[in-house]
């Protein structure tokens, strides 16, 4: 975990959850194996329940996911806030983890989803993606998401740690209350996609 991604998220933590301490918070960080640093302590609160979840066992994992598109274990409406960081250059259908996002967060949830938009080739096993304020935003009107902030650090800022090099892009996004029109469409959506998904998979 890079040093750029950590300040992103202390930014986060202070900007939109500063002063809820005392509430009970639940926050699920996806791709939370942690390889060389985690977000959990930037969410250390004797009210808060951090849930670091990935698709293998290990270090700050506290939930293995079977899928990576269809989160069976965690329940609807379930999460006040969903963080993520270093992990969506790294997901092949990045769309249909965004629903599972939306899914899973309460009404009125935040989602903060760092990735960055440069820097090298870094498999893991692969590395797809990278993501621009435009992109960002794009998808989470995609999830029917309502974006409060989306950017990227484009200046240099003197990490010693060459964080730099991945000049991170941030999404910031609130879930929004929906319709049953649009609970159903997306429903319908998740099930249209990952029957897609599952042909495309079967053919590998």
């Amino acid at each position: 975990m890079h040093d750029s991604s950590l300040d992103k998220m202390k930014d986060f933590r202070t900007k939109y959850l500063q002063g809820k301490e005392h509430e009970n918070l639940t926050i699920l960080d996806i791709g939370s194996f942690d390889i060389n640093g985690t977000y959990k302590p930037i969410f250390d609160s004797p009210q808060w329940q951090y849930i670091g979840a990935d698709m293998s066992s290990g270090p700050n994992v506290d939930i293995v996911l079977d899928n990576p598109y269809n989160w069976q274990s965690l329940k609807t409406n379930s999460m006040d806030v969903v963080i993520s960081g270093q992990a969506f250059e790294h997901i092949e259908y990045f769309w249909m983890t965004i629903l599972e996002i939306n899914r899973v967060l309460k009404p009125d949830g935040l989602c903060c989803i760092i990735a960055p938009s440069s820097g090298c080739e870094h498999k893991y096993p692969v590395d797809c993606w990278r993501f621009y304020p435009d992109g960002f935003s794009a998808l989470a009107r995609f999830a029917n998401l309502q974006v409060l902030d989306a950017f990227t650090q484009w200046e240099n800022q003197g990490y010693q740690d060459s964080s730099d090099q991945w000049h991170d892009s941030v999404l910031i996004a609130r879930k929004k209350p929906s319709s049953w029109q649009q609970q159903v469409t997306q429903k319908l959506m998740i099930v249209f996609i990952g029957m897609w998904l599952n042909s495309i998979e079967d053919k590998k």
